[in-house]
């Protein structure tokens, strides 16, 4: 028998998702609008938000960080799990796409535990490092991928040691193991992933759910 992961036909993947996800139906509402947007494409599934979720509950953050907000379905499974004094960091650099963020957040009533930044992720993350009260205890980044390394290396500088790491899309539909692929976003996700697995800095694992996440402990 193998011992591989089980690839999840449709299916396998609705059976998981019967069994396993409970998503409230103001998020299902904000993931249907969003799949409709013609960059539909960049938003997590819903077993990856709840999962999110999970790792935040499971950790006990108070604080979090998330770097690519987009129209907010990511978010809002994150500051739902954190506790109704806790704070979730979010920046994105789009208004149309935030504006959509905002109208759920409220709807969920979720919005007094969600601060925005609509600004460029590495100006933000700048402006943080340094700040006595700038620590945080889980993030989640899914940007921009030719800035992946950049948006790391500032998180790492602003999570507190045990804090966790989520990193999206680093199996990159599976074009980071196609060497006949070399486009700079395939590259940079590689070019990731090989720094990652020698980083003593955290510990990892990577999770095949959704697009690919990677898991890292800062020690």
């Amino acid at each position: 028998m193998s011992t591989r992961t089980l690839p999840l036909e449709d299916h396998l993947y609705d059976y998981v998702k019967s069994v396993s996800l409970r998503e409230p139906p103001i998020f299902e509402l904000c993931r249907l609008e969003t799949a409709r947007l013609p960059m539909g494409q960049m938003q997590i599934s819903p077993e990856q938000g709840q999962f999110l979720a999970f790792l935040v509950e499971l950790i006990g953050a108070k604080t979090a960080i998330e770097i690519g907000t987009f129209t907010g379905y990511s978010s809002l499974w994150i500051a739902s799990a954190l506790p109704d004094r806790g704070c979730l960091l979010c920046c994105d650099i789009s208004e149309p796409w935030t504006a959509v963020a905002r109208r759920y957040w409220e709807e969920a009533r979720l919005m007094h535990k969600i601060e925005l930044h609509v600004e460029p992720a590495l100006q933000m993350l700048d402006g943080l490092v340094g700040h006595a009260d700038a620590s945080f205890d889980f993030a989640f980044i899914d940007a921009d991928k030719q800035n992946y390394d950049a948006y790391y290396e500032g998180i790492l500088r602003l999570i507190r040691p045990g804090g966790l790491i989520a990193i999206d899309n680093v199996l990159w539909s599976g074009k980071v193991a196609d060497w006949t692929v070399s486009d700079p976003d395939t590259e940079a996700i590689r070019q990731l992933n090989n720094k990652l697995h020698d980083d003593d800095r955290v510990s990892l694992t990577l999770v095949p759910i959704g697009d690919g996440m990677t898991l890292l402990r800062k020690r």
